[in-house]
């Protein structure tokens, strides 16, 4: 069947014939004008009923069906200019005090507020709702010139009179009934305001009633402005559900009004027309003399084609009598030709929000900008800070009535405010200084009027707001908050200069709080650096902020030297292994990657001093240089301060930054040259052409000298510049880094002592890897020693047939080979296992160069032969094919552990222990070095000896004179030498080595002699002891004696420096830490040593007793010089005195 195809717009039926009928039907009954008298509109007999009837239809058929059918009737018979608005007038002339006529207004009130509902473009529209818009589009605007204009301009007074019954209720009296009156006047006074002629339509009528101007003057004379101004100041008190719509119609009535024209004087205003028409002017004059130069002629009409002949030779064809005037105009002709337009990617389908869109500028007559000023200085005074503040804890709260789109109104709304009150005070400033001397002196206003958005909370809410937006794309939203940041730090900067010390002090709090949070710096940063393809305004807020920003902190970070930042980074966590088999064994049950590296989202919170030079040198970078190229692009409708802005910027890269470089792009050395020097140059007669024009100059003088110095930016010009190129184009050569390469793995040795052959350790260095998990490796070192063998079994074979050949021929070694890894895994567990490195260093393998770093050679070396390596292999394999048990000390992991490189601690009690007995000086050098070793005992089972023998001394009952550091000098050299002597006659077993072996029969002689005769004179001295008991020894009294006054000499040396120190409170507490205090030795008795409590209680008599303490003899008592009480260290059972404290 073949279908008829039917003209758009002729017999086509966009609505129901039903619905449309039934709709008519109600709007014929509702009423209508009278024959006799033309003027008068005459209600229906049931008015009311069918008034609720259109809203049911409304809402039942097009608000469920998701449809515009109803609303297009209702347009088509012009229900609301022939009926609605009628009702309205005749109510407020003749009906209020009738109730029933009370209730039609209403009616009418509910109808006119779906009727004049905001219509958006979005991705949800269904073919019904693309069919209808255009027409409602433009049937709002009749709707809203009606209301402007008719019923002698009392209908928006009308629809306020309706709510000001429910608007007298208190609050907490008020039913939802109320609360919805409130809300439908507040939703038709938001409409009136959005309504505005669609740039995409063709206008119907004067454009100037529907205008921002028109809606102003109407809301003024008709006291909308001062019902708004008394709801704002009372949103805290009497309307908080009614914060956002108000909020909302504060939008809509300043977005695009520039504030600087909003609040010039009536002079200023009028010179600054007188200019602004002159500008225009000079435009047009510029741009019709471009013109003239290209303009058509009588002869124009005929075609032209010309060839070019090139400087290679080629030629080229060029079409149009433009490219007959001169070279230039035949080259830019060429260049259009060749222009390469990139193909975009297909862009995300973005709901339009043309009603919400702020970038657009709008222009207001005298009249309405002396109303809204008016209003503005009203509004700061009394309602800013009850309404942000009651709007800003609603969207925090995320209430049902905020939508998403009240978040940028509000960012963008305080915004704009407090742009007003600065440019307010400024202008009070101006007059203040013009009337001086005639007018009284006023005090300066605080800014409390507007401390509502200028607290810790609003902060916190707009830096989550920015990052949000930033994170999710929402660049509209991120531009309302990057003005409204914008305008924040503007006006603390001028509280900062505040007469006011409260002004002063809280500038000083809220810089120290936004500087303070390193996450603020690197959000701008971000915010500069992705521009991409936004529109002009978010160019323009962000260029600004980044200004702005970037000055104010320069300005705080030298009036506070040492400035503090807070930084967040992310913290990493390294999960460690078990040290216990079993619970390493469960761990991996649960998580197989329980030993690699995991990264949380923990934040690692530090504060740091602030450079501003580093900070600065990141917005030197070629992403921030082209924000600012593409925004100086537009040179030619920028403002003064904006090009000055731009000029700014680039004057901080290229001569405080020295990072010139960056702008020696070709694009942007043709438009620095465009702008001064044309075609279509800037306007001269602006304030900053001259700094332009400077700064364009020192650009392309650094040009030319850097080309003759690197002929390699010949080519860079072509090409953004990246961080190592910047920093050869400077400085001429390549930087210079080195990698921070990661530490080895501690070494791992056996720590069996039953792992004596090589087969018994790879068995167990084996047999740890395959309980790890690693029979990869060992199968891969197998490889490699199959490999190898081969290799070298082939070398051997052939070394033999050449000296079989020629047997005088010099054998060469075999050749090292190489130890190659099968892939990175394999390359980084050659330098990260520990028991890999193991495993290879007992097979024979070898690391070349002494760098223990990532990527190391290993070799295997020319020592091993073939059977070795064959050897190696076969024990590998049999390692192999043994089983493996990881229970208890059967585990081969439990007898592999780090190899003990010793700490500081450590070492410094070793060094303490390990003492050099005969010598009562510690720390010294000794010139040809000990010649015997160091105490063998483990340093677990010296502490354990030490605890047992420490034992408390009684105290000296007196204080002794000091000796003099003469003496203590004289004593101690002795004391070092007599040291020296005793240790070079001492020689361990463990110093004596083959070559000792070697000495001649006679010293071999002399020596067991000696030994001999010690041994028996050693017996005859104890024989003797026994019998008569040690007082009775002379030798023995001499020994101690000579002990008794060593012990004294060093005692008192060491006192007579401790008592310059000071420290005699730290004696004390040096006892109750359980050191033995040595006392006097007049007062000291002998502490018995035992051969089972002390192992280093030897029979070496002669070696060690006079180091021991005995009891004094009263005949030396005056032999020896009077010395005060000291504290001294015993370890082992001896007495070490340090000349080094």
């Amino acid at each position: 069947m073949d279908e008829e195809v039917v003209a758009v717009g002729h017999d086509v039926q966009v609505v129901d014939p039903d619905v449309r009928n039934y709709v008519y039907g109600l709007v014929t009954a509702l009423g209508g004008f009278n024959g006799e008298d033309a003027d008068r509109y005459v209600l229906g007999d049931d008015s009311l009923a069918c008034l609720r009837d259109i809203k049911r239809w409304l809402k039942l058929y097009d608000e469920k069906n998701n449809r515009m059918d109803v609303a297009r009737c209702l347009g088509e018979a012009n229900v609301v200019s022939g009926d609605l608005l009628p009702i309205l007038t005749l109510w407020w002339g003749t009906g209020q005090k009738s109730k029933h006529m009370t209730r039609i207004a209403l009616a009418c009130l509910e109808l006119l507020v779906p009727l004049t509902w905001p219509l958006e473009i979005h991705n949800q529209m269904t073919v019904n709702h693309h069919r209808h818009t255009p027409y409602l589009l433009q049937a709002q605007v009749q709707y809203k010139r009606g209301i402007l204009k008719a019923g002698g301009s009392n209908l928006l007074r009308a629809a306020v009179r309706i709510a000001l019954p429910s608007m007298a209720i208190p609050r907490s009296e008020r039913e939802s009934r109320d609360e919805g009156i409130l809300k439908l006047m507040l939703y038709f006074l938001r409409n009136v305001a959005i309504i505005s002629p669609n740039s995409r339509l063709a206008a119907e009528g004067d454009e100037e009633e529907t205008s921002r101007s028109s809606t102003i003057n109407a809301f003024h004379q008709q006291d909308a402005l001062a019902l708004i101004l008394t709801m704002c100041s009372n949103v805290g008190e009497d309307f908080n559900l009614q914060d956002i719509v108000l909020m909302e119609i504060l939008f809509h009535l300043v977005k695009g009004i520039d504030v600087e024209k909003l609040f010039k004087d009536e002079e200023q205003a009028g010179s600054e027309y007188a200019s602004d028409l002159a500008s225009i002017l000079n435009k047009e004059k510029m741009a019709r003399r471009e013109y003239q130069k290209t303009a058509p002629t009588r002869h124009s009409r005929f075609g032209t084609m010309i060839w070019v002949k090139r400087d290679n030779g080629k030629m080229s064809t060029v079409s149009g009598q433009r490219s007959l005037r001169d070279d230039q105009q035949t080259f830019e002709k060429m260049d259009q030709s060749k222009k390469w337009n990139k193909p975009k990617p297909r862009r995300k389908h973005e709901d339009s929000t043309q009603n919400s869109n702020f970038n657009t500028p709008a222009h207001l007559d005298r009249e309405a900008t002396e109303h809204l000023r008016t209003f503005v200085e009203e509004f700061l005074d009394s309602g800013f800070n009850p309404l942000f503040t009651h709007v800003r804890k609603a969207i925090e709260r995320e209430a049902e009535r905020v939508l998403d789109i009240n978040t940028r109104q509000f960012f963008y709304t305080v915004g704009w405010f407090l742009e007003a009150e600065r440019v307010r005070r400024a202008r009070q400033a101006r007059r203040t200084a013009k009337s001086k001397g005639k007018a009284k002196n006023i005090e300066p206003d605080s800014y409390g009027l507007v401390a509502g958005v200028l607290n810790q909370e609003t902060f916190i809410t707009l830096n989550r707001s920015m990052q949000s937006s930033l994170d999710n794309k929402e660049w509209e939203d991120l531009n309302a908050q990057m003005r409204c940041f914008t305008q924040i730090l503007l006006t603390v900067q001028e509280m900062a200069v505040s007469p006011l010390e409260d002004d002063q002090e809280i500038a000083e709090n809220i810089q120290n709080r936004i500087f303070y949070e390193e996450t603020t710096h690197d959000r701008i940063l971000a915010i500069v650096r992705g521009y991409k393809d936004q529109s002009f305004g978010y160019l323009d807020s962000c260029t600004e902020l980044a200004h702005v920003f970037l000055r104010m902190l320069e300005r705080y970070s030298k009036e506070n030297a040492d400035m503090q930042i807070r930084s967040r980074r992310k913290a990493k966590r390294k999960q460690k292994k078990a040290d216990n088999a079993d619970q390493q064994d469960e761990a991996d049950n649960e998580n197989d990657s329980e030993a690699e590296e995991m990264e949380d989202a923990a934040q690692v919170t530090k504060e740091r001093n602030f450079d501003f030079k580093r900070f600065a040198a990141k917005f030197c970078n070629q992403a921030c240089v082209d924000t600012f190229v593409a925004f100086t692009g537009y040179y030619k409708e920028l403002s003064s301060e904006q090009l000055k802005r731009a000029h700014r910027y680039f004057y901080r890269i290229a001569f405080k930054q020295e990072m010139t470089v960056l702008l020696f792009r070709m694009d942007i050395v043709a438009l620095f040259h465009r702008i001064i020097k044309g075609p279509e140059p800037m306007d001269s007669s602006k304030s900053v052409y001259k700094e332009w024009e400077e700064l364009v100059r020192q650009i392309i003088r650094r040009l030319i000298k850097k080309l003759d110095q690197r002929p390699a930016l010949v080519t860079e010009l072509l090409f953004s510049k990246i961080t190592s190129t910047v920093y050869y184009l400077e400085y001429g050569h390549e930087k210079q880094t080195i990698s921070a390469s990661k530490r080895p793995p501690p070494e791992v040795v056996i720590t069996s002592t039953e792992a004596t052959t090589r087969e018994s350790q790879l068995h167990i260095v084996v047999g740890a890897l395959v309980l790890d998990g690693r029979t990869d490796l060992v199968k891969w070192i197998k490889h490699v020693l199959d490999s190898a063998a081969d290799e070298r079994e082939v070398w051997e074979i052939q070394e033999e047939t050449r000296l079989l050949e020629d047997p005088e021929i010099t054998t060469l070694p075999n050749p090292m080979i190489t130890v190659k890894s099968k892939d990175d895994f394999v390359q980084n567990a050659m330098f990260s296992n520990a028991r890999l490195r193991l495993l290879m260093k007992i097979v024979g393998f070898e690391r070349l160069g002494v760098e223990d770093v990532l990527g190391a050679a290993w070799i295997v070396p020319s020592s091993l032969k073939s059977e070795d390596l064959r050897e190696t292999l076969s024990e590998i394999r049999k390692a192999l094919e043994t089983p493996f048990s990881a229970d208890g000390d059967d585990d081969p992991r439990n007898q592999l552990q780090k190899k003990d490189r010793g700490s500081g601690r450590g070492d410094a009690l070793q060094g303490t222990i390990d003492v050099n007995f005969g010598s009562e000086s510690e720390g010294e050098d000794i010139p040809e070095g000990p010649l015997f070793p160091a105490n063998p005992r483990s340093k677990a089972s010296a502490l354990d000896e030490l605890k047992k023998k420490r034992k408390k001394k009684s105290k000296p009952n007196a204080e002794r004179e000091p000796l003099d550091d003469e003496t203590l000098e004289a004593r101690r050299e002795a004391r070092l030498s007599n040291s020296l002597s005793r240790q070079a006659k001492i020689k361990s077993d463990l110093f004596i080595h083959a070559s000792d072996e070697e000495s001649d029969a006679e010293a071999d002689k002399e020596f067991f002699r000696l030994e001999e005769e010690r041994r028996k004179k050693q017996a005859f001295e104890v024989k003797k002891a026994l019998l008569t008991g040690p007082g009775h020894s002379s030798k023995g009294k001499g020994k101690k004696a000579a002990a008794r006054k060593r012990t004294s000499d060093t005692g008192a040396g060491t006192d007579s420096k401790r008592q310059r120190r000071g420290s005699a409170s730290a004696s004390a507490e040096s006892d109750a830490d359980g050191d033995i205090v040595m006392a006097d030795p007049d007062a000291r008795s002998s502490p018995s040593l035992h051969a089972d409590e002390d192992d280093l209680a030897f029979d070496d008599d002669l070696a060690f007793s006079r180091d021991r303490p005995s009891k004094p003899d009263v005949s030396d008592e005056e032999e020896d010089a009077p010395v005060a009480s000291t504290r001294r260290r015993m370890r082992g059972g001896f007495v070490i005195d340090s000349d080094s404290e």
